[in-house]
């Protein structure tokens, strides 16, 4: 009988294993890293001169042109403020103003008195603005001259936009007449549609407090959409370019600068001439 072989397992050894080596894998890649980070600290410390001069540059170039717009904008403020004197002055804010401390409020640029403010108190169809309470009842304590303007939005609901402002805004004898503030076109509808939807929250605020609203506008926007239209109202108009130096006879209002300085205010404010003098400002308040 022939033997069978037998197939004998190739001999394994043991603890043979290949060591890592200091440069293989994890280590390698975090030596690289170490290396470009001191290769970078080193340079800026060999160039912290020259870094530490462009960027002074640029951050004095960035504060000198703020410093000459607003040297241009003070200009242009009490030239305009000149050329109206003795019309009545006023603010309009919202809460993008802050807490306004009421009782400072008295002077634009510390010369021009203040003597009525616009208070935003409603958006769209669902929100109130943050300062809106705080803001009416400083600027009554104060005795200012006090207005309420709803910033309408053109694609939502315009009756449920004008109930939502009557909810939210009580006038008083003394107050002026609500505003409804537009400065967009609509994305998803006409601009005919938007004019019925206009008409419709004028009509339904007029209704409430039986007093006709004010529109507040962009100069373009009152030309191109709402002159011919809307010819029965009183309009307050926005134009703040330096070629404007003087208000039209058909405007209400004039909202000529966004960046005054007013005490009282923290940051930049708006600034409304009405075209009439004090006594007639009191005169289309409600009664």
């Amino acid at each position: 009988m022939r033997k069978k072989s037998v197939r004998r397992k190739p001999l394994v050894r043991r603890g043979t294993k290949k060591k890592a080596s200091f440069f293989s894998g994890k280590v390698l890649r975090f030596a690289v890293l170490a290396f470009f980070i001191l290769l970078v600290l080193g340079m800026g410390y060999h160039y912290r001169n020259g870094l530490a001069y462009y960027f002074s540059f640029k951050s004095n170039k960035v504060l000198r042109q703020e410093a000459e717009d607003k040297r241009l904008s003070d200009v242009r403020n009490y030239q305009v403020l000149d050329n109206h004197e003795g019309k009545a002055i006023g603010l309009d804010v919202s809460e993008y103003q802050g807490k306004i401390n009421w009782v400072d409020v008295d002077t634009l640029e510390s010369k021009y008195p203040v003597h009525f403010v616009f208070i935003r108190a409603t958006v769209g169809n669902d929100r109130l603005d943050k300062q809106f309470d705080q803001n009416w009842l400083g600027a009554k304590k104060n005795k200012l001259i006090r207005g309420a303007y709803h910033y309408y939005r053109p694609n939502e609901n315009s009756l449920e936009q004008a109930e939502l402002f009557i909810k939210t805004v009580t006038l008083r004898k003394g107050d002026l007449p609500p505003v409804l503030d537009i400065e967009k076109l609509p994305k998803n509808q006409s601009v005919e549609r938007l004019k019925i939807g206009l008409k419709r929250w004028l009509k339904r605020v007029e209704e409430h407090y039986k007093v006709k609203p004010i529109i507040y506008t962009g100069e373009s926007y009152y030309d191109d959409f709402l002159k011919e239209e809307f010819s029965d109202y009183l309009f307050w108009i926005a134009n703040y370019n330096f070629y404007r130096e003087n208000m039209e006879e058909d405007w209400l209002f004039w909202q000529f600068t966004e960046k005054a300085s007013v005490s009282g205010v923290k940051g930049s404010v708006d600034v409304n001439i009405y075209n009439g003098d004090l006594q007639q400002l009191q005169f289309i308040t409600i009664e």
